[in-house]
């Protein structure tokens, strides 16, 4: 019995040494992965306007009738439009506030607008 307990004690405590000694373990992900598809594949965007770069405001405040106040956000309206771009020759998608919208019409279009706030179209 007395033989058994020390080859115990001497078995964890060699089994307690080695475990530091073994092989390094990895934290660099594989340089090459794949690319997937579907709804994995799916990149969330900021709620933020393509053109005019309008944010929301998260210094908003809600005053209870107790004077209680509670932080809120308030939220951009985004509204995703399509326009035509007369110098693209196709339809450009974007992602607009109300205010972005106004904009666009009243210069007559999104290649002027564009223009004017520095947007590539090229990549919508």
């Amino acid at each position: 019995m007395n033989k058994f307990l020390s080859f115990l004690i001497a078995f964890v405590a060699i089994a307690q040494a080695t475990a530091f000694m073994g092989a390094p373990v990895l934290t660099q992900r594989p340089v090459a992965f794949q690319q997937r598809s579907g709804a994995s594949s799916m990149e969330m965007r900021a709620r933020v306007c393509d053109l005019l770069g309008k944010k929301p405001n998260r210094q908003a405040r809600v005053v209870t009738f107790s004077h209680k106040r509670i932080k809120k956000v308030q939220e951009v309206n985004l509204q995703w439009k399509k326009f035509f771009s007369d110098e693209l020759n196709r339809n450009v998608r974007l992602r607009l506030s109300t205010k972005g919208i106004k904009t666009v019409n009243k210069m007559g279009g999104i290649d002027a607008a564009a223009k004017k706030f520095k947007v590539d179209l090229a990549k919508f």
